[in-house]
């Protein structure tokens, strides 16, 4: 319990790496368990409905995915002790929709969401992206979508590109993912850029991110995904995530919860005990009949 007390991790503002309480850190670890509650109770993610299909990582699972709970207090136990400055060489791979941002077809996304989210002070903007399908005449469609960025997300990929190897992977088409992470990541932050293309199937789910095409050592590469399946491979460089909808304006995932957890993991040697402490995600697929596959090394 000293430990906890002692332990304090960097707080959103920007610019600069400022503490904030310990207490502060646990009241947004308890939010996230409760929105893993609530997520539970309705089944599926928030509005999720209204998303455009190509948007999507990957086919909805069938019935409610109820996501891994952290094990705080072992988590700000390891925060709290000393350790070496960041180990060289983390990639940290970040999947884009409803992680980084949440984006609708504009025409089906309902006024009154649209109206709460940009009263409450989300970020957001339109654009058009290529479809896959042809209007008549083997013209290329055009799909209006509009994008509502996650809470802190400018902040989150600036604070993190200075300890880590941002690379974005989606399961989402180059037509339309391409353009989007154009608009977010003005600075180019991001050093690689994956599509659908990259991803594989497997016997269990197909989209499957497999973090191989990016490194061949997985002590020191991470994944960070509202979908879980996506790191059905590497289970133990897995980061699940509570998935982001425009009904979410006040979320503090990127900056609460994801980022101290990142800055933890950039001291180790190797992420995996730490992930497997946290997130028990081999466990967790053998629960819903997927067999963890062997350590990678």
């Amino acid at each position: 319990m000293a430990e906890l007390a002692q332990a304090d991790v960097y707080a959103p503002a920007g610019g600069q790496d400022k503490t904030f309480p310990l207490w502060k850190t646990l009241l947004n670890w308890v939010s996230f368990l409760f929105q893993i509650l609530l997520q539970i109770l309705r089944g599926t993610p928030s509005w999720a409905g209204s998303s455009p299909a190509w948007a999507f990582a990957a086919p909805p699972s069938s019935g409610p995915l109820i996501l891994p709970r952290p094990r705080v207090s072992s988590l700000f136990r390891q925060s709290s002790r000393r350790r070496p400055p960041a180990v060289a060489n983390f990639p940290v791979v970040l999947d884009l929709d409803e992680t980084l941002v949440c984006a609708y077809e504009t025409s089906s996304l309902p006024a009154a969401i649209r109206s709460q989210a940009i009263d409450a002070g989300l970020k957001w903007f339109e654009m058009e992206c290529v479809s896959v399908d042809k209007e008549g005449e083997g013209i290329q469609k055009v799909n209006h979508v509009t994008v509502f960025e996650r809470p802190g997300l400018q902040e989150f990929l600036q604070r993190t590109s200075e300890f880590a190897d941002l690379v974005l992977f989606t399961a989402g088409l180059e037509g339309y993912a391409s353009p989007l992470v154009d608009r977010i990541d003005l600075q180019n932050r991001f050093t690689h850029r994956l599509y659908r293309p990259a991803t594989v199937s497997t016997e269990h789910r197909d989209h499957v991110k497999d973090l191989s095409c990016l490194a061949d050592d997985f002590r020191r590469v991470v994944l960070v995904d509202n979908n879980p399946f996506s790191f059905v491979l590497q289970p133990l460089n897995g980061i699940p995530c509570i998935p982001f909808s425009a009904g979410q304006p006040h979320d503090e995932q990127l900056i609460g919860v994801i980022l101290p957890l990142l800055k933890l993991l950039s001291l180790q040697k190797d992420v995996r005990p730490v992930l497997h402490e946290t997130f028990h995600m081999p466990e967790w697929f053998e629960k819903h009949g997927i067999p963890a596959p062997q350590l990678a090394s």
